[in-house]
């Protein structure tokens, strides 16, 4: 009689974590190659080297380069939303509005950021990137929109509710772009403060 032994089932176990092992450290390479060397400058040889992995492992995990950039952004955007929800288990009450606030605009800065920033401008310019990132910022935009409304326990059924977590995020998008060439948290901060005040009034 068949049938799949035990010595194949524990070999097949450590062989499947082994391959999301792998995955994922592709996929972080991915995002630190992207913000460091923009799309010009991050190949899948590229990546896949500095995870430490052959092109052709890369490639059977991500056929295309488009397929490994699309899907590294996406990753990483889930771990930092994973991230920022657990800040805040409980959500957030009035008084920690400035945290989630500041919170949200850090999501704005640093390797993630810079990299998306990268993947967008190369989308621009190519056809075959573009409705592929297209279709992922709108998803990650969506779940940053319910992550934000969530913490700060916006009801969006007042009027002008909705509106003002939007402006809240393109705020925050904005001052993420001013930080790509000069580190402005103080000018970040004050802007961090008045945003605050403004959502408490908007949200009583």
């Amino acid at each position: 009689m068949g049938g799949v032994s035990t010595a194949d089932r524990a070999e097949r176990v450590p062989k499947q974590d082994r391959s999301r092992a792998t995955r994922r450290r592709l996929l972080e390479a991915a995002v630190a190659c992207l913000a460091e060397h923009g799309w010009a400058g991050s190949t899948v040889s590229v990546v896949a080297e500095r995870a430490g992995v052959s092109r052709g492992a890369a490639q059977h995990h991500f056929p295309t380069r488009e397929d490994l950039f699309t899907a590294a952004v996406e990753y990483v955007a889930e771990e930092r939303s994973t991230a920022l929800r657990a800040l805040f288990p409980e959500g957030a009450g009035a008084d920690d509005r400035r945290a989630v606030i500041a919170a949200l605009v850090d999501l704005y800065t640093g390797p993630l950021f810079r990299a998306a920033l990268h993947l967008w401008v190369a989308a621009s310019n190519e056809e075959q990137l573009r409705p592929r990132v297209t279709e992922l910022e709108s998803r990650v935009g969506r779940e940053t929109h319910r992550i934000a409304v969530d913490l700060l326990g916006a009801d969006e059924s007042r009027p002008g509710v909705r509106e003002t977590v939007q402006g809240l995020l393109d705020m925050a998008r904005g001052l993420g772009l001013a930080n790509l060439l000069t580190d402005d948290a103080t000018r970040r901060d004050r802007v961090v403060r008045q945003w605050a005040a403004l959502l408490d009034e908007a949200l009583g």
